[in-house]
């Protein structure tokens, strides 16, 4: 079985396309410990995983993914300003909740997106797995918008994201890609508490003024 799922769908491929894959599995854990801990770190090594699973998706015919993955790098680089963009000597961007406006337009936009993007696979693509392919892409879409904002929402979206790319991966055959969203759902869920608990503490240093909030590692 388990030659079945992490070897023999590889052999139709060459080394250069399995080498890529693993690379790209690396950095996107790395990437996704790195936000985790609250650092900028996550949007480098995001981008070398993104960059490299734009490839690796399209060859495989996961479209939907490989849109996603075209979409993080973007937004990465979005990230990657707004986290940096400090407000003050000393200050970074803070971890805050969604206010039940923004919580409102974060359905809305995540519903669009699956109805946008179920069409374009079910119509216009040979994709697979049409229905799930279109559901991971929009929430990942949420996800990645509101992790740049600092919002600890975004947890809740990849976990969702994560949950359902673990079966959609051994589906496809993508073993490796599967493991790497298997250890994805455990980080996201550990960094929702981490996340919960960084809030906290802010709120702890705003009620005492002496205190400062630190730039992200």
């Amino acid at each position: 079985m388990l030659y079945d799922l992490f070897l023999k769908p590889y052999e139709g491929y060459s080394t250069l396309f399995i080498v890529l894959e693993a690379i790209a599995a690396f950095f996107g854990i790395v990437s996704v410990w790195f936000a985790r801990r609250n650092s900028i770190w996550v949007y480098p090594t995001g981008i070398i995983s993104t960059v490299l699973y734009v490839y690796v998706l399209f060859v495989s015919g996961v479209y939907g993914d490989a849109v996603i993955n075209i979409y993080y790098t973007a937004m990465s680089l979005y990230g990657w300003y707004v986290w940096l963009n400090v407000k003050g000597e000393g200050q970074a961007l803070p971890i805050t909740w969604l206010h039940r406006r923004s919580a409102l337009f974060t359905g809305g936009f995540t519903l669009a997106n699956f109805a946008l993007f179920y069409i374009i696979l079910q119509y216009y693509t040979d994709s697979i797995v049409p229905t799930l392919d279109a559901i991971t892409t929009a929430l990942a879409f949420s996800a990645m918008y509101l992790m740049a904002r600092k919002k600890v929402e975004s947890w809740a979206f990849w976990i969702a994201c994560d949950v359902i790319s673990v079966g959609l991966y051994i589906y496809k055959g993508l073993g490796v890609t599967a493991l790497q969203y298997l250890i994805f759902l455990i980080l996201a869920i550990s960094a929702h508490f981490e996340w919960v608990r960084l809030y906290r503490e802010q709120q702890a240093a705003q009620a005492h003024p002496g205190n400062t909030t630190t730039k992200p590692a």
